[in-house]
């Protein structure tokens, strides 16, 4: 595949040396109302995790949607926070946390267990081999992607997703899963950036300082993102706002890059020639 440059990289994904985060949170907000406008849906769903990602973009949402609502003089819009744990969450009390800051238009749980696990045996059972724990973690990432377009489809919404720079790079999403939305409201913000985002936001500090953890797999429960990367969000956000980063570094983010391009991209078709390199 040809090779992409760090000057490139942060061109392709909208990334900003420096912000002001007060302008990046109007014009997202602006920019959440003025498409519920043009869809004509009635408001927004997130899979609320309790991490930075989900609270950034669900905080936005409902801001978009209050403004809404207030300009209208109905509750015509409304953001749904969905709890989606696999059994019994962890840090359930973050999850809470952060839909208590959001302020939440309606909180709705769906446990994703019983469908998972349902996934798992007939997978078991039509071929007669066990799927990965790794496997299975997608199979979470997907069950819940499915029930908020379930709810989104019952109730006139469109899915949030939390794509953001750093998850972009390096292609840290589940297929189809946490990496399907109908709008990315935090899209173009690396790690740091979405931090001043929150500040200014008055988010519980212990939100947006935990640290990142898809949380996907039984046998290595709430293991950091940064130790599945091998680099830091530190190093991300250096590389993606132009900074220094060491030569090793900056390899293993443009690697990482490459062979995760077919995840930024919709499904391949004859006409694609991007793939041939």
């Amino acid at each position: 595949m040809p090779h992409t440059t760090q000057a490139e990289i942060q061109t392709i994904l909208h990334v900003e040396s420096e912000i002001n985060p007060e302008n990046e949170i109007q014009r997202r907000i602006q920019f959440l109302k003025e498409y519920l406008r043009y869809t004509g849906a009635k408001g927004y769903v997130l899979g609320m995790s309790g991490g930075q990602d989900s609270t950034l973009a669900g905080k936005l949402a409902q801001m978009a949607i209050d403004e809404m609502n207030a300009e209208s003089g109905k509750d015509a819009y409304q953001f749904m926070a969905v709890r989606l744990p696999y059994g019994i969450q962890k840090d359930e009390e973050d999850a809470q946390a952060a839909i208590q800051f959001i302020a939440a238009s309606r909180v709705v749980t769906v446990n994703i267990q019983p469908a998972v696990d349902a996934s798992v045996k007939q997978f078991a059972e039509a071929t007669g081999e066990t799927l990965s724990d790794f496997h299975k973690g997608n199979v979470k990432a997907r069950e819940r992607m499915k029930v908020q377009y379930d709810l989104a489809a019952h109730y006139g919404l469109l899915v949030l997703g939390t794509d953001h720079a750093a998850e972009a790079i390096t292609g840290f999403y589940t297929k189809h899963g946490d990496g399907a939305c109908d709008v990315a409201p935090i899209y173009g913000l690396d790690k740091r950036q979405g931090k001043e985002l929150l500040k200014r936001l008055g988010c519980p500090e212990h939100l947006y300082l935990k640290k990142p953890t898809a949380d996907l797999e039984d046998l290595k429960p709430g293991l950091p993102d940064e130790d599945a990367l091998g680099v830091s969000y530190v190093q991300l956000d250096h590389y993606l706002e132009g900074r220094p980063v060491p030569a090793d570094i900056v390899q293993k983010i443009e690697e990482r890059y490459a062979i995760t391009e077919h995840k930024r991209r919709g499904p391949v078709t004859c006409y694609d020639t991007w793939w041939r390199g």
